[in-house]
C-alpha cells in the first residue's frame, strides 16, 4: 500500500516569544550537530508552472522554488528535531499560482513564519514546519512537544477523520505534512497497538483562539487494523472510527468521525479500497474513495454559506462538495519511468477535475514529473452562486517538478 505522503498569531510578547524560540532552537541544534555529527539532510524543489486566466484567476507563469533543511538529532533519552524552509516565487501576476505552495493550517499556536520580500512579481518567505522536543524513556512511552507532523489518517486522499492536517487531494507536490503546534504522549501497550493523546491550541485570526485536546487507540485484530478517537476538537465533542485490512486481494480502508456542533450532530467519513494489478507485467495501482461530508456544502447554491463557516475558515475541508469521489491510477511504464492519473468528482455540483501525470526517476535522490490538470463544469458565475461549480473554475495548469534529496 503506497501513500506519497501559519496562521498568524498576535503581536507582541506571543511574536517576541516565537523569534526567541527559534533562535534558541537554531542554536541548540547546530552545537548537537557538530558535537555529535548528527545527519543534517536537505530537499530542494522547482516547480515552473503555467495555468489559463479564467473568471475567478489571472492564471499566468510562475516558478516556485521551496529549499528544506531537516536535522534530529538525539541524546540518549532526549531527542530534537527542526525542519526550516525557504520559499520563493517569481510570478506573472500577485499570485501564487495553482495548487502551489498552499500549506493547510488551523491557525497554529506559534509565529514561526516570515516573509522576507513581496514584490509584485516576487515573494520570498521562510518558516518551521517542525521544531519539537521529545522524551522517550523507554520504547513503549514518547512524549514530544512543540511544531510536530501528527496523523490519524485512515484513508488516502479524502481523509475527514484526521482532524490536525488536512491536505489538498489534488496538490501534486506534497513532499511533507504540514506540521502543528502540539504536546503529544504515545504510549505503545504492545507490538502492534498504541495509545495517543494530543492537546494542541489554535489561534485562527477568524475564530479566535481554540484548544483540542483527543485521544486515540489503535490495534490489531487478524489482517485489520482498527483505530477509534475522541475528545474536544475545537471546543465541539466529536468522536471517530477507522478500519484498514484487506479482503483477497484488495485493501479496503475505511472512516468516519461524529461531532457535535451548535447541538447538531454531524458526520463525516469516506470509504475506499486500492488493490496492485499486473498489467503487461508491470505494477498498476488503482486507489477508489467516496467521502460523504456533512461540513461541506451539498451544492454550488450553498458555497457562499460554506465559506464563512467555522470549518472552513480553520481549514479543516479538503474538498466543497458533500459526495466526493476520487479516483487515481498509477502504472509503472519502465523501472525509471511511471504515469498517473487522478481524478476528482464533485457529485453535488457536476464538476470534475482531471490530473494525468508522468514521472522519472533520475536517481535515489533526485526525480522530475510533469502533468496537467483539466477542470470541467460550469463556470458561469451568477449572484446566487457566485463559484458555479468546483473545479469547473479551475480551467488548465500544465506544471513541472523537479525535487532533490541530498
Amino acid at each position: 500500500m503506497k501513500r506519497k505522503v501559519t496562521q498568524r498569531t498576535s503581536e507582541g510578547a506571543r511574536q517576541r516569544r516565537s523569534v526567541s524560540l527559534c533562535t534558541w532552537a537554531a542554536v541548540f541544534t547546530a552545537q548537537a550537530v557538530l558535537a555529535q555529527s548528527k545527519p543534517v539532510t536537505f530537499y530542494y524543489q522547482n516547480v515552473p508552472l503555467w495555468s489559463q486566466e479564467t473568471d475567478f484567476s489571472e492564471g499566468g507563469a510562475s516558478d516556485f522554488n521551496r529549499i528544506r533543511v531537516t536535522s534530529d538529532p538525539a541524546w540518549g533519552e532526549v531527542s530534537f528535531r527542526f525542519a526550516y524552509e525557504q520559499v520563493a516565487t517569481v510570478r506573472q501576476h500577485d499570485t501564487q499560482g495553482f495548487f502551489v505552495g498552499s500549506v493547510p493550517s488551523g491557525g497554529e499556536w506559534l509565529d514561526l513564519q516570515w516573509t522576507l520580500a513581496e514584490k509584485e512579481h516576487f515573494l520570498w518567505q521562510h518558516r518551521f514546519d517542525r521544531l519539537e522536543i521529545g522524551w522517550s524513556p523507554s520504547r513503549q512511552f514518547e512524549l514530544t512537544v512543540g511544531r510536530q507532523a501528527v496523523s490519524w489518517a485512515t484513508t488516502l486522499f479524502l481523509t475527514p477523520a484526521d482532524p490536525f492536517s488536512p491536505f489538498n487531494p489534488a496538490d501534486p507536490f506534497r513532499e511533507f505534512r504540514a506540521g502543528v503546534d502540539a504536546a503529544r504522549i504515545r504510549v505503545s501497550p504492545g507490538p502492534l497497538s498504541e495509545i495517543d493523546l494530543v492537546v494542541r491550541p489554535t489561534q485562527n485570526e477568524h475564530v479566535g483562539e481554540e484548544l483540542t485536546t483527543l485521544g486515540r487507540a489503535l490495534t490489531t485484530w487478524q489482517n485489520w487494523e482498527l483505530s477509534g478517537w475522541g475528545g474536544s476538537l475545537y471546543g465541539d465533542v466529536t468522536g471517530a472510527f477507522g478500519a484498514a485490512g484487506s479482503v483477497g486481494s484488495f485493501a479496503l480502508r475505511g472512516e468516519g468521525v461524529v461531532r457535535e456542533i451548535h447541538g447538531d450532530v454531524k458526520f463525516r467519513g469516506t470509504v475506499g479500497f486500492d488493490r496492485l494489478f499486473s498489467l503487461d507485467n508491470r505494477d498498476l495501482y488503482v486507489v477508489v474513495e467516496y467521502q460523504h461530508d456533512g461540513l461541506a456544502a451539498s451544492s454550488a447554491d450553498d458555497y457562499l454559506e460554506l465559506f464563512q463557516t467555522d470549518p472552513f475558515l480553520r481549514g479543516e475541508l479538503q474538498v466543497l462538495g458533500r459526495d466526493e469521489t476520487a479516483v487515481q491510477a498509477s502504472y509503472q511504464l519502465h523501472p525509471l519511468w511511471s504515469l498517473a492519473a487522478l481524478g476528482l468528482w464533485n457529485v453535488g455540483d457536476g464538476s470534475f477535475l482531471i490530473a494525468p501525470s508522468v514521472a522519472r526517476s533520475l536517481s535515489n535522490e533526485a526525480s522530475v514529473s510533469g502533468g496537467v490538470f483539466f477542470g470541467f463544469g460550469d463556470n458561469e458565475a451568477t449572484l446566487i452562486a457566485p463559484l458555479p461549480s468546483e473545479y469547473g473554475a479551475a480551467g488548465i495548469a500544465m506544471y513541472v517538478s523537479v525535487s532533490l534529496f541530498f
